[in-house]
C-alpha cells in the first residue's frame, strides 16, 4: 500500500510541473498578439521552459530563428522551380536578402540572451536585444514590400506572404517575451 502511495506522489509530482508550465504558456501567449501561433510553437517545449520568462523568450527566439531559416529555404525553393517573372525573381531575390538579414539579427539576439545577466547592464543588454528582435522584424515587413502593387498579384505574392507574415508573427511574439523579460 505504501508503495502505491509513493508511486501516485511520484506520478503527480511529475505530471503537475507539466501541467503548471503548459498554463505559464497558454497565460504567457494570450498576451501576444497571435495567442494561438504563440501556444502551437511553444507548448511542445513547455518541459524546456517551465515557468521562466527568460528561458520563454530564449525559446521564442530559437523557434522564430529556426522557422526563418526554414522559410528562406523554402523560399528558394520556390524561386528554383517555379515559372517566375523577372519582376517576381527580384522581388524573392531581395525578400531573401531580408529574411538571411532578419536570421542574423535573430541569432544575435539569442548569443545576447544567453549572456544577458542581472547587474548594472540588464537593462543595456535587454535594450540591445529588443532593438536586434526589432530589426529582424522590419526586414520581415520589408521582404513583404517587394511584392506590393497590381504587377504583382501573383501565386508567388502569396507564396512569399503566406511565408513571411508567420515569420514576422513569431518575431512579434518572441519581442513581447523579450520585452516582458526586460520588465522584470
Amino acid at each position: 500500500m505504501g508503495q502505491a502511495i509513493l508511486a501516485w506522489l511520484i506520478l503527480s509530482l511529475a505530471i503537475t510541473p507539466t501541467k503548471s508550465n503548459t498554463i505559464f504558456i497558454r497565460k504567457s501567449c494570450n498576451t501576444t498578439l497571435y495567442p494561438q501561433l504563440c501556444y502551437l510553437y511553444l507548448s511542445r517545449f513547455s518541459s524546456r521552459i517551465g515557468t521562466s520568462p527568460r528561458l520563454l523568450a530564449q525559446t521564442a527566439l530559437a523557434a522564430t530563428l529556426s522557422t526563418t531559416r526554414s522559410t528562406s529555404r523554402k523560399l528558394t525553393t520556390y524561386s528554383r522551380t517555379h515559372k517566375l517573372t523577372m519582376r517576381e525573381l527580384g522581388a524573392i531575390k531581395d525578400c531573401l536578402e531580408e529574411v538571411s538579414d532578419s536570421a542574423y539579427e535573430l541569432h544575435i539576439s539569442m548569443v545576447e540572451m544567453g549572456k544577458v545577466r542581472s547587474g548594472s547592464e540588464f537593462f543595456y543588454d535587454m535594450n540591445s536585444i529588443e532593438t536586434w528582435v526589432s530589426a529582424a522584424l522590419t526586414d520581415d515587413d520589408t521582404c513583404t514590400d517587394g511584392f506590393s502593387g497590381k504587377n504583382m498579384n501573383g501565386e508567388a505574392k502569396t507564396v512569399v506572404r503566406k511565408e513571411v507574415l508567420n515569420i514576422a508573427h513569431l518575431a512579434s511574439i518572441a519581442l513581447s517575451f523579450v520585452n516582458n523579460y526586460a520588465k522584470e
